[in-house]
C-alpha cells in the first residue's frame, strides 16, 4: 500500500488528539479532585457514589430531625419543670392555709397567689416551640387552653407526633394535653382537666374558708406531682435516647463521608505523575509530528 503524505498527516493529527485527550483527562481530575466527571468514566464508581451520597444525605436529614426533636422536648421539659415548681408552691400554700391559724387577710393573700399560679399554669399549657403549641397534639397551630383553664380544643391521647431519626427508627416527641393536665384522661373542649379542677376547688375553698377542702387539696396536689414525675421521667428517657442517636449519626456521617471520599477522590500525587507522563508523551508527539510534516514543495525546489 502506498503511504501518502496526507495519510501521515491525518494519522499524526489523530494520535495527537488521543494524546491530548488522555492528558486532558488527568487535568480534569486534578481540577475537580474526582475520579469521574460523567458516569461513563467508571460506571461502578458512579453507582457506588450515588448510593453513598444518598446515604450521607439521609444521615444529614436525620441529624436535623434529631436536633429539632431535642429542642421540642427541651422546651416541653422546661414547661413541665415550671409546672412542678407551681405545684410545689401550691402545696406549700395549702399546708399554710390548712392549719387553721391564718387570718382572713392571710387567707385572702394566699387565694390571690393561687389565682396567679393558675394563670401561670394556663400560660405554660399554651407554651410554644417555633410557633407550634407543644401540648395540642396534632393541632399545633391552635392553643390548648382558654384563659379560664378549660380546654380550647379536643386532644386525643393518640395524637402522638412521630419523628424519623434513623432507618426504621422513630420516636414520639410530644406530651398530650390529657396525659399531662387531666391525669391520663383526654382533653375535651370546654371542659377542665383534673389539674385545673384541683386549683379551682382550692381557690373556692380559700374564698369560703373551707379548711377540710383545703386540707384535701394537699393529697390532690401530691397525686398531680406523681403524675408529673412520671411524665418527666419519660421525657428524660427520650432525651437520653436522642442524645445517643446524635452521637451515632455523627459517627455514621463521618464514616460514610470517608467512604464517599475513598470512592470518588483521586490520589493527587499519583494523578500529577500520570499527568506529567502524558504531557511528556504529548510534547514528544508534537516534536515528532513537526519532523514528519517538515518537508514541503519549497524544500524540493531548493
Amino acid at each position: 500500500m502506498r503511504i501518502t503524505n496526507s495519510m501521515l498527516v491525518n494519522n499524526m493529527i489523530a494520535n495527537l488528539g488521543k494524546n491530548l485527550s488522555r492528558m486532558e483527562k488527568y487535568q480534569q481530575r486534578l481540577a475537580t479532585g474526582k475520579k469521574i466527571s460523567v458516569p461513563s468514566d467508571d460506571p461502578v464508581v458512579a453507582a457506588r457514589a450515588l448510593k453513598l451520597r444518598t446515604d450521607v444525605s439521609q444521615i444529614e436529614q436525620y441529624k436535623k430531625n434529631v436536633k429539632d426533636a431535642l429542642s421540642w422536648m427541651e422546651i416541653t421539659e422546661s414547661a413541665i419543670a415550671d409546672v412542678g415548681d407551681i405545684l410545689q408552691r401550691a402545696r406549700e400554700l395549702a399546708v399554710q392555709a390548712s392549719n387553721g391559724t391564718t387570718t382572713p387577710e392571710d387567707t385572702k393573700k394566699i387565694c390571690e397567689e393561687v389565682k396567679q399560679l393558675k394563670n401561670q399554669l394556663v400560660n405554660l399549657g399554651n407554651a410554644t416551640y417555633a410557633g407550634r403549641y407543644i401540648f395540642s397534639g396534632f393541632k399545633t397551630n391552635q392553643k390548648l387552653l382558654n384563659d379560664d383553664g378549660t380546654f380550647a380544643i379536643n386532644v386525643d391521647n393518640s395524637e402522638i407526633i412521630i419523628y424519623q431519626i434513623g432507618v426504621g427508627d422513630s420516636i414520639n416527641i410530644n406530651v398530650t394535653a390529657g396525659d399531662f393536665f387531666n391525669s391520663g384522661g383526654t382533653a375535651t373542649a370546654g371542659m377542665s382537666g383534673s389539674l385545673f379542677e384541683d386549683f379551682d376547688d382550692f381557690i373556692t375553698a380559700l374564698d369560703t374558708g373551707d379548711y377540710a377542702v383545703i386540707d384535701a387539696t394537699i393529697a390532690k396536689i401530691d397525686l398531680q406531682q406523681n403524675n408529673l414525675l412520671r411524665i418527666r421521667a419519660d421525657i428524660g428517657a427520650r432525651c437520653n435516647r436522642l442524645e445517643l442517636t446524635v452521637n451515632r449519626l455523627e459517627n455514621d456521617a463521618l464514616n460514610f463521608t470517608k467512604l464517599m471520599s475513598e470512592n470518588e477522590d483521586i490520589d493527587q500525587a499519583e494523578n500529577i505523575m500520570l499527568l506529567k507522563s502524558e504531557e511528556n508523551v504529548y510534547r514528544a508527539s508534537l516534536a515528532g509530528g513537526a519532523r514528519v510534516i517538515q518537508p514541503s514543495l519549497v524544500d524540493f525546489l531548493k
